[in-house]
């Protein structure tokens, strides 16, 4: 059996993490006909097909996503071998600010083990609500939020973490009484999820009130956990033991919204992107 081609490898980690071949293609400095024969030779090496091309993009086949998880274990295993045989060590302090909506129960894990195998890398971290993350840019690199249907380009320089369903949700002991209204627990006004929430509601006859306001998520999933009301929630930021809600209620559907790293800023050091780059291969 024929070993994998890395070059090959990285071109199709960059097209699930962009969502295109032609938003690929610069990220592994190919042309877009480039980028398409080397899938080609991957996916004849497999002799599965990887990709579902559309008119929105490139989607992974299952094939395809479990070969990009290996794929990403590869060319992180590939570069730590180069810097350990060069003596190149990323080291240097780096400013990170992430939303909270991101991964809470393991993005401290992720960031302990980067800490770990990159002890000379100091990444100071910040959590934000995504709308100062986009706005604000006194940080190197910026893990942010948004809704599918903003106007940015795949081509803006992003790179797309993935998307995530959102569901409403509250704790199984949450006991509400269909003749009072329904009480929910948000985030401030500030917060475009919150926002999307009040919006989304104000179009239905649910009768509603804000219960409780809390700064951040942790202080979400207290009020959650205090039985206090519902929240709207993306999947990775659900707590454990919270129930999806619904009391026949007819809550409305929600879209999915999506992460995704900030574009490079002008004069970006090169510390800060590689260090973007292993940050999307470990958070995608």
């Amino acid at each position: 059996m024929r070993p994998f081609d890395l070059d090959l490898l990285q071109t199709l980690v960059a097209i699930a993490e962009t969502g295109s071949l032609s938003a690929a293609a610069p990220r592994v400095h190919r042309s877009q006909s480039a980028v398409s024969e080397q899938i080609r030779k991957l996916e004849q090496h497999c002799g599965l097909p990887l990709l579902v091309r559309g008119k929105l993009g490139a989607s992974l086949t299952p094939a395809g996503e479990r070969l990009v998880v290996h794929a990403r274990r590869l060319l992180a295993l590939s570069g730590e071998a180069f810097r350990d045989v060069t003596g190149t060590l990323l080291a240097g302090d780096l400013r990170l600010a992430i939303t909270d909506y991101f991964r809470p129960a393991t993005i401290t894990t992720l960031l302990k083990r980067l800490r770990e195998r990159y002890p000379q890398l100091h990444l100071h971290v910040a959590t934000r609500q995504s709308l100062m993350i986009e706005n604000r840019r006194d940080f190197d690199i910026g893990v942010t939020m948004r809704f599918p249907d903003d106007d940015a380009a795949d081509e803006d320089g992003r790179i797309r973490l993935g998307r995530e369903p959102l569901a409403w949700v509250a704790s199984p002991a949450f006991a509400f009484d269909r003749a009072e209204r329904l009480p929910l627990v948000v985030l401030p006004e500030a917060c475009a999820l919150q926002r999307l929430i009040i919006r989304t509601l104000n179009q239905t006859d649910l009768n509603y009130e804000i219960a409780h306001t809390a700064t951040g998520v942790a202080g979400l999933h207290m009020a959650l956990a205090a039985g206090l009301g519902v929240a709207c929630l993306n999947r990775s930021a659900i707590p454990a033991g919270m129930a999806i809600f619904d009391a026949g209620l007819g809550l409305p559907a929600m879209p999915d919204i999506e992460f995704s790293i900030l574009p490079p800023q002008a004069g970006e050091s090169g510390l800060v992107t590689e260090v973007r780059h292993l940050l999307a291969k470990e958070l995608a």
